[in-house]
């Protein structure tokens, strides 16, 4: 299991982490929001640790960017804010459960357990979910979100950007993409591939700053935030 820390204490940040590993999590720590929001575009974990008063974007903040696109993973606050108030807001972000600075490692341990049990039947495997920046493709129940919104796509559409996604970035080329979505069912000298191109781009791209879908000129077409 792999967690993500946001703690801007470093003492406390070391020794969780090494508490976390010699229960067999592996533990990435994170000082700032910023820095951690970065971190899980390009990385899958299985529950994220926040602490509220770190640098540049607070815990709660981060909970609920997360929250935007992933409704899933588990979220612990991790905060010396005792208030009701306090902890009404991060439930009000879909925390899933706050505990109060200080606390026994093992009784933090114990919580994770209990959401990632919780978590784990309906869970998909991580081979079933990817992710390009803010657009999640979950390939068992075929559904498509990007920045936390359902996005509806036919059939082909849905397998082409699975297809686009799995490359990694790589340019892929027409003659590719009739190979494995369309196995040459139409002549590839037909501009099917960028007619169903424009499809995606208008449902994916259209009402999104950052472009997802890119045309390398005489290449091909990638899956890619840059």
């Amino acid at each position: 299991m792999n967690i993500l820390l946001l703690e801007d204490d470093l003492i406390l940040s070391a020794e969780l982490c090494r508490f976390l590993e010699s229960n067999n999590f592996t533990c990435d720590k994170i000082y700032d929001g910023e820095t951690f929001l970065r971190q899980i575009k390009n990385n899958t974990y299985d529950l994220y640790l926040l602490d509220i008063n770190v640098p540049k974007i607070n815990g709660l903040d981060v909970c609920q960017t997360i929250r935007s696109f992933d409704k899933n993973t588990p979220i612990i606050i991790i905060s010396a804010y005792g208030d009701i108030s306090d902890k009404k807001d991060a439930f009000t972000r879909l925390a899933d459960d706050y505990l109060v600075k200080p606390f026994q490692f093992e009784e933090l341990l114990l919580r994770m357990n209990s959401l990632l049990r919780r978590k784990a039947p309906s869970d998909s495997s991580d081979q079933d979910i990817l992710r390009v920046d803010d657009l999640i493709i979950n390939k068992t129940e075929q559904k498509v979100y990007r920045g936390g919104t359902e996005i509806t796509l036919t059939l082909k559409e849905f397998q082409l950007l699975v297809y686009l996604a799995e490359a990694q970035g790589r340019t892929v080329s027409k003659q590719q993409i009739t190979e494995h979505v369309w196995e040459h069912n139409f002549n590839t000298n037909t501009n099917t591939v960028e007619v169903y191109i424009n499809f995606l781009r208008k449902k994916i791209d259209k009402d999104f700053k950052i472009k997802l879908i890119h045309t390398r000129s005489g290449f091909g077409y990638y899956l890619s935030p840059l």
